[in-house]
């Protein structure tokens, strides 16, 4: 079983995924931090995240472990992670491992293009989204809980430039799956965008 959900940066599909990856008792994967560990890789080399040959030799040296890292997150780290995934040689970089996750006991995987190209086809597809102006807030306050300072203008600018170039790039761009199903969660709480995930869900596997 292999559930693939994608979607735009702080439209929850992150703790959607982990929350059905717990309901079904399969593993969970945010293929974003993939990119994010890349990315972090290559800013503390000294590197330019748009060098294709640095940004890919930081792909192909990745380990687990920097998939733990406390540095992932923020306006630094997300602006290298769409740099980096932007990149064809580091998405093919990155290909096997995600799909080689999936395959080894199923998975639920969060991404930008699970459904699309890392598993094209899988039998459930959710593209959860929302408004910018929702995700902008959200993000806000992720950042505030986490002590971060942060300008409300500056986080909605931020992330709809994060969104117009993961829509525009060349390479696996955030379209939704043309089977996909879309859950906008702007006017849901956790709670109930985790309840209509999972009727989408068992309705796909009948259970």
């Amino acid at each position: 079983m292999v559930v693939a959900v994608d979607g735009p940066a702080a439209a929850g599909k992150g703790t959607l995924a982990r929350r059905l990856a717990a309901e079904l008792g399969l593993p969970h994967l945010d293929t974003g931090l993939l990119y994010r560990a890349t990315g972090r890789r290559v800013l503390d080399a000294g590197g330019d995240p748009r060098d294709p040959a640095i940004a890919e030799a930081a792909a192909r040296a990745l380990l687990p472990a920097d998939l733990a890292r406390g540095d992932l997150r923020g306006p630094e780290a997300d602006a290298a992670s769409s740099a980096v995934a932007a990149i064809p040689a580091v998405r093919a970089a990155l290909l096997d491992w995600q799909r080689e996750f999936g395959r080894r006991h199923g998975a639920v995987l969060d991404g930008r293009d699970i459904g699309t190209v890392v598993f094209p086809d899988a039998p459930v597809k959710l593209f959860v989204t929302a408004s910018a102006e929702e995700r902008a807030r959200r993000r806000f306050r992720e950042l505030q809980a986490r002590g971060v300072a942060a300008d409300p203008a500056q986080v909605l600018a931020e992330l709809q430039a994060r969104d117009a170039q993961d829509s525009r790039r060349a390479v696996a761009p955030l379209v939704p799956a043309a089977d996909a199903v879309v859950l906008d969660t702007s006017d849901l709480d956790a709670d109930a965008a985790f309840a209509a995930a999972l009727r989408v869900v068992r309705a796909r596997f009948g259970g």
